[in-house]
């Protein structure tokens, strides 16, 4: 999961780009980057770390030009080295630039096409270099100069047909404009914004409708499955249906876990999708634990909070912070190595004692992946002076990898792959385990935008969305990722102890 910006505009971009990134680093805080056009030449900063770590003042005075796109990254195909940060460059033809949110699952086949067939060399093993030189060797193909709006239309129906997986995408032609599209299926989110500045129109693209709400520009509208946008240099904007089907069918985790709750993205506010999965998993647990005496409702901080909050007033109980958070630790489950994330753990969170001393707790979070954070932290209810500690997950059992930009690659990672609710309880300490039924968590998204028909749940209910995900594949995939963690886990660990000494 990363999150992607991209803007014309008649003053220079590069602050927007920066302040829209620092509104989108949930999205990844694993290396920024942002690349401008101005004199007919692409400028570039990326780097390992945060939007505020890799931006310097100096790298802001060379990012010049009012055409630019930007890119926090998260990992989840190829490593975490700073050669894959992104945007990623080529110079033929013309000159293209792009940035990527979501994940290729023919990525080794299009490599291989892209060397036997196109000559074309691939420095990374990110599947963003993969797409951005699929999309170059289309655009190529056209022999045209100019550069017409049918030209990039065409080059993203062809990507279209070869990449399957989960995309959204940002991209710059050098001299003539920026891009953007999404996948035929809309798994990943991208949405459009203006603005008038001197009597003319500039426009943006970026992954969450908050990113726009911070740099001043109105929401247009999301762009469509399989859409594809492109606003030339002085502000002429195209649209146009790139795929042959398009089908709705965005991420249900996004809602869950990822996107910021002041987003709306698909027409779903993601405040209100969690308000009502808290008013859902509410009815469950007063119908199935109505004989259990609970004292208190407490979130694990932060996504869970306004679930947490409408399962209290449900229950008719108490709701109390009980945990204070250190905002300066990364998301424990997207942190590469199991040795790494339960360090970071107590690091994360520290409870307040007098909120859960002889007292039955309810504990409230948004989701278990791995189990990791849920079990130490039932051990930090309970060192706090908890008589019982009672665990309730927004989302249901994750069973399932996934393959479209989240790091849950590997079942046999996940806690709740092979197992059913009480062996899980089991294993994470907890005295009583409830999740939300699937049924209701698309319920609860849904009921912000009746038209989607179809959401992306696969690793809850197994079901993927696009073709080419079977067991060989899934193999391939956890072999894959398992290598990059033993080859990076180690390394990142003793860096992550040297910045803290």
């Amino acid at each position: 999961m990363c999150g992607i910006v991209g803007i014309v505009g008649v003053t220079p971009v590069n602050q927007l780009i920066y302040d829209a990134l620092t509104v989108l680093q949930h999205r990844g805080q694993d290396a920024a980057g942002i690349s401008t056009i101005a004199d007919n030449r692409f400028y570039l900063r990326k780097a390992n770390g945060l939007v505020k770590d890799v931006f310097q003042l100096e790298d802001m005075k060379c990012l010049q030009g009012t055409v630019g796109i930007g890119h926090v990254r998260y990992p989840t195909a190829g490593s975490s080295s700073a050669s894959e940060a992104q945007p990623f460059y080529v110079n033929s033809p013309y000159g293209i630039t792009l940035a990527h949110n979501g994940n290729l699952t023919n990525t080794q086949q299009l490599r291989e096409s892209l060397f036997i067939q196109d000559r074309r060399h691939l420095n990374t093993t990110s599947d963003s270099e993969v797409l951005l030189n699929v999309l170059a060797h289309q655009m190529d193909s056209t022999r045209s100069h100019p550069v017409t709006e049918e030209d990039v239309f065409d080059s993203v129906k062809a990507v279209h047909k070869q990449v399957l997986g989960a995309y959204a995408v940002v991209a710059m032609i050098i001299g003539y404009g920026l891009m953007g599209f999404r996948d035929p299926n809309g798994i990943r989110p991208l949405c459009l914004g203006k603005r008038i500045v001197n009597n003319r129109d500039e426009y943006m693209l970026a992954s969450e409708s908050v990113a726009l709400d911070a740099v001043g520009f109105s929401f247009v509208r999301d762009v469509s499955p399989g859409e594809a946008v492109y606003i030339t240099i002085d502000g002429q904007l195209f649209t146009r249906q790139c795929a042959e089907a398009p089908s709705l069918s965005p991420c249900l985790f996004e809602f869950v876990y990822f996107a910021r709750p002041d987003s709306f993205m698909d027409k779903i506010s993601v405040y209100a999708a969690r308000v009502n999965m808290g008013k859902k998993l509410g009815a469950k647990i007063r119908r199935k634990w109505g004989n259990l005496n609970i004292d208190v409702v407490i979130p694990i901080p932060e996504t869970s909070c306004d679930v947490a909050l409408e399962i209290a007033q449900v229950l008719e109980k108490p709701y109390r912070q009980g945990f204070v958070k250190n905002r300066y630790v990364g998301r424990t489950f997207i942190m590469p190595g199991q040795q790494l994330r339960r360090k970071s753990v107590r690091r994360k969170l520290n409870a307040i004692c007098s909120e859960f001393k002889g007292k039955s707790v309810l504990l409230v979070d948004d989701s278990i992946v791995r189990g990791t954070t849920s079990g130490q932290i039932i051990e930090m209810a309970r060192d706090a002076g908890a008589n019982q500690v009672y665990m309730a997950s927004a989302a249901p059992e994750i069973r399932f990898p996934n393959v479209y930009g989240i790091d849950m690659p590997c079942a046999s990672e996940l806690i709740a792959h092979g197992r059913d609710v009480n062996e899980i309880g089991k294993l994470i300490g907890a005295d009583g385990l409830i999740f939300q039924d699937l049924s209701d968590l698309e319920d609860a998204v849904r009921e912000g935008n009746p038209d989607v028909k179809l959401f992306e749940s696969s690793v809850f209910s197994g079901y993927y969305v696009t073709k080419g995900i079977n067991q060989e594949y899934l193999g391939y995939l956890e072999n894959m990722r398992n290598d990059d963690v033993k080859s990076i886990s180690d390394q990142q660990e003793k860096d992550f102890y040297l910045r803290e000494l």
